[in-house]
Parts: C-alpha cells; structure tokens; sequence
C-alpha cells in the first residue's frame, strides 16, 4: 500500500468501510443504537457512545493525520483533558509547560489537585529544569508548544528523551499547528491532544477534542476510560469535523502565508512593544504600548472579530487577560507577560491586506 502524503490523507482520511452507495460524503449516522442481527451477533456497531460509524471514520482520519494508530473523538478539547487525566491517580506528579492554555490551568488546578495529583509548571522549553523537576512520582509531562499566547518552544523530541529515560509519559497538545506543521508522535511522544473545535474543523462552527496515540496499551486504556466516561462526539459534529479536515492543508498554508505578514507588519509599527509568533501557524500574541491602545484595538477592529477561540476561517482578536487566562494566577500572567497589553490573534484566511489594514486603523 502507497503511503499517502498528507495533503491527500486531508481530502480522502480514513476509509469508509460501511460505504456500499458510492457516497463521496461520509453520511451521517444519527442513531444512538444498532440492532442486532441476532443473539451472540453485531455488525460492529452496539452504541453510539462506543462507537458509531461517522465517528469511526473521523478517529481513524485523526489517526492517520497524526501517525498514531487510534485516535478517539470528544465532546470538547476539555473532555479529551479530562479523559486524559484519568490516566493517574491520587499521588500522581504531572510537569506542565508554565505557559498554557488557560483552560487547561484551569482543569489542572481545580480538579486534578483536587483528586490528589500534583502539578508543576515549568519552562518545558529547557530540559535541565524539566529533569531537576522528576520526582519519583512522576508520571508523564504535559507540554503545549508553541504555548498558549506567549508562543514559546518545547524540543519534543529532546523532552521525550527525557521522560523515556524516566519511564513518564509525554504528552502534546498539538492544538495550534495541526499535524500539517507537527506531529508529536513522531518526535517521541506518547499522547497528542488536540482541541478539535479549532483548525481541524476550522469553521468556528462545531466543538471537539482528540487523543492519539500509537501505543496500544495506551488505547486500550483510553478506550475504557472512553466508554465508561462517554464524552464522545456526536454524529453530526464528526461530519463537521471531516467536512473540516477536507481543507486543513490549503487552509493552514495560506493561514501561514498571512501570519508572516502581519508579524511583520506588527514588528515595524510604532505602538507596538512585542510580537510573538513561532514563524508557522497562524497565532500571533503582540504587546502594545499602553492598556488603552490594547482596548482601543479590540473595540476598532471591524474586519477582525473580537472573539475567543481561534483557528477558524475568520480572523479572531482576544485579550488573554480578560478572557482565556483569566483563572490563571494574576502573578503567574505577570510573570510570563499576559498582561494588560497583550492581545492574542488568530489569523484566518482573508486578503492580508484587509487585515493589515483593520490593525492600521484600530492602532491609530
């Protein structure tokens, strides 16, 4: 069998096994149970919450993308982080990257503590203090990269190393540049998350989460926790999603070719302190001069959209401070520069000179 690169995996993903009409189209299978043929007898499919068949073909298209060998789909990003973390149990030592998705602060701090696992957040971008920080409990790493919105850099492959010597998992949210720019997996991790809702599906339109992996005892202890839990994704949001993926590719290179613009642009404006962007991808965190000027911008912006979230078609602004890291620790932000100039954009796929000049206007 020819493997397919992954521009084609986009369009064509995982095989519809279940397809004898010829469909081009995954359909949509919106039951929420299947009859058997007879006692002792399935067709492969019982209930929707273990399996259905538009699900199926949206996890095994995941996996592909990823380079895993099963991928399960979420009700949300935060249901994959949930799941994940059923994983360990009381006593338990996560190290996480200091710089996260707020969300994901969030989680850690108000219900994985509170089930008794510890957390550290470190600068997982340096090794020496992701090794100083091992304890004898510790079981797994928990990096994002680039971080969420200071756009900081882990080494996967060198942190997989690290947690390989040690006998920890390392697990990778690979949110914001998509298998078409990473893929964790190959680098050494063990577990990629993605929140699906963002440039898998790319539509601002529909919510999802994914876990890959290639390892199979991980699967299979996914899996029960999967099941048992039941936070998968519905029928017709998987349609969505492949709908999504369809695009992923063109998508995220002109998503690119835009951003290179724009931080560009930004890095030469004169009310502009800081621009931080990984040099692929399209999410960009930039610093202003003042907390008025930052204000300013996201009540201005009319091209641009002030909403949270990120990845879809449409270029969205936010302010961190205020909307995705507000749970976080207020010295915790200060400390790694979300402050109150700094905006986070995610930059879609419109001529990137309207969008260069929606910021010309909102930075006058």
């Amino acid at each position: 069998m020819i493997n397919k690169r992954i521009n084609t995996l986009c369009v064509h993903g995982g095989k519809d096994t279940n397809n004898s009409t010829g469909s081009i189209t995954v359909p949509v299978y919106q039951s929420a149970t299947f009859a058997h043929p007879g006692v002792g007898e399935s067709t492969g499919y019982d209930y929707s919450r273990l399996q259905n068949p538009t699900r199926e073909v949206l996890e095994r298209t995941i996996a592909l993308l990823e380079g895993g060998t099963d991928a399960m789909a979420f009700s949300s990003g935060m249901a994959a982080m949930a799941v994940l973390c059923e994983l360990f149990s009381p006593g338990d030592h996560i190290i996480a990257t200091n710089d996260l998705y707020g969300g994901s602060v969030r989680y850690l701090n108000h219900v994985a503590q509170k089930n008794g696992i510890a957390v550290d957040y470190v600068d997982t971008g340096n090794t020496e203090t992701v090794k100083q920080c091992i304890r004898p409990n510790t079981k797994a790493v928990f990096v994002e990269t680039p971080s969420n919105p200071m756009m900081l850099i882990t080494d996967i492959a060198a942190v997989a190393d690290i947690c390989r010597r040690n006998g920890i998992l390392l697990i990778v949210d690979n949110t914001f540049l998509t298998p078409i720019f990473q893929r964790p997996l190959e680098s050494g991790a063990d577990i990629v998350l993605h929140s699906g809702t963002k440039y898998l599906g790319g539509h601002n339109d529909t919510l999802a989460g994914f876990l890959v992996t290639a390892d199979s005892d991980l699967s299979e202890r996914l899996r029960f926790l999967y099941k048992t839990i039941g936070a998968c994704l519905a029928p017709w949001d998987s349609y969505l999603i492949l709908r999504g993926i369809k695009t992923l590719a063109i998508r995220m290179e002109r998503i690119t070719e835009n951003a290179v613009k724009i931080a560009e642009w930004l890095s030469g404006h004169r009310k502009v302190r800081a621009v931080h962007y990984a040099g692929k991808g399209g999410m960009i965190s930039f610093e202003v001069d003042r907390a008025e000027t930052a204000r300013n911008v996201l009540s201005s912006v009319k091209t641009i959209l002030y909403a949270e979230s990120l990845g879809g078609v449409e270029s969205l602004i936010t302010y961190p401070i205020l909307q995705t890291h507000a749970d976080v620790p207020e010295d915790v932000r200060e400390a790694l520069g979300i402050n109150d100039r700094l905006m986070r954009l995610s930059v879609g796929i419109e001529d990137v000179n309207d969008l260069i000049y929606d910021l010309e206007e909102a930075l006058r």
